[in-house]
């Protein structure tokens, strides 16, 4: 809350002048009385790497608007920065370029924090492409606000329900079996499950960099997804991401695929025809233009990134572990479905 002295909000609304003793304020209590007037993108992130990809990302939720646009910074060629609580973006490309000189992530951490008036107030988590791991947590972030390190990743939070909020996003990301993605995304439902920011949920972000990795392999933005105003932000950040997996991103070519026949077959042609795209009669059969159907949903929907039989595979596979309706759940079939193929 602002503070505005001995004078209410309506009395400097109506053009009070300022008091001589708020004038003799020290400078040092301006500067004070200004941090509390700005927003602090109060929250809890995780930063991690995949040494087996190089791939390097942030995953990050908050009661705050837009949090994508502050806190997460990646290369593919240096590593991963969250920065939060009275966040100071120059943290983000600053540490980037002392990775890439060779410093450690507690180095970093150091040299950004130690010439930083306003340190104490920071909260920083460093992952290197060399493996190292460190994070920062200043004496005056709001409780509670704590960080964990482990193995490629390191976690950290402030005005936080409890630490058991710390505790279960680390927790998931270690027990996830899936792509860096999809642990960071664990991450983060854990610990909103445990507790999470204490005054809500508002947006998240996703971004992560791998080489080479960006649309057609012309920067490294392998993954960048964000929600910036959301009722729940965790969840509709994952809906957004299994479109723009299937969209974007690359699978291995499977051994075998499997088509679509009986009892599956009819609820996907029910499906797409409430969708307009189909306008037959089901009878457990998937034919030619039952294809073609599935066909015009593939293309209206930008998925021209897998072949058309391994759209139907992966629909095939997928439908009985698929949530939702209509097109969402054929979304999340095909997403469920491509599940078993590594990205490239």
């Amino acid at each position: 809350m602002e503070r505005l002295g001995f004078y209410s909000r309506g009395q400097w609304a109506s053009g009070m002048t300022t008091p001589p003793e708020a004038r003799a304020d020290t400078s040092q209590q301006r500067r004070l009385d200004t941090d509390r007037q700005r927003p602090r993108p109060s929250t809890f992130s995780i930063v991690a790497r995949d040494p087996e990809t190089d791939a390097v990302g942030i995953a990050v939720q908050s009661k705050f608007v837009s949090v994508g646009s502050v806190v997460p910074f990646a290369s593919a060629d240096a590593g991963a920065i969250a920065t939060q609580s009275f966040a100071n973006v120059e943290y983000g490309p600053d540490g980037l370029d002392l990775l890439r000189q060779g410093h450690s992530a507690e180095r970093v951490v150091e040299k950004l924090t130690e010439t930083d008036p306003d340190a104490p107030q920071r909260q920083v988590g460093v992952v290197g492409q060399d493996g190292s791991v460190a994070a920062f947590t200043g004496e005056e972030c709001f409780d509670h606000a704590s960080d964990r390190q482990g193995d490629h990743y390191t976690v950290q939070g402030n005005i936080l329900e409890n630490r058991e909020t710390i505790d279960a996003m680390a927790e998931a990301f270690e027990s996830e079996a899936g792509g860096l993605p999809e642990k960071l995304i664990a991450a983060l439902h854990a610990g909103n499950a445990a507790g999470g920011d204490k005054r809500g949920e508002q947006s998240a972000a996703l971004y992560v960099a791998k080489p080479d990795g960006g649309y057609d392999g012309g920067n490294d933005r392998w993954v960048d997804v964000r929600v910036d105003d959301h009722d729940h932000p965790i969840q509709e950040l994952e809906r957004v991401f299994r479109i723009y997996d299937i969209t974007l991103l690359a699978r291995e070519e499977p051994d075998e695929l499997v088509e679509l026949e009986g009892e599956t077959a009819d609820a996907v042609l029910e499906t797409l025809a409430e969708l307009g795209f189909y306008e037959g009669t089901p009878s457990g059969a998937f034919g030619e233009a039952e294809r073609d159907a599935l066909e015009d949903f593939r293309g209206v929907n930008n998925f021209e990134n897998h072949d058309l039989a391994l759209l139907e595979d992966a629909i095939a596979r997928g439908w009985g572990d698929a949530n939702g309706d209509g097109e969402r759940r054929l979304v999340n079939a095909i997403w469920h479905g491509l599940r078993r193929l590594d990205r490239q």
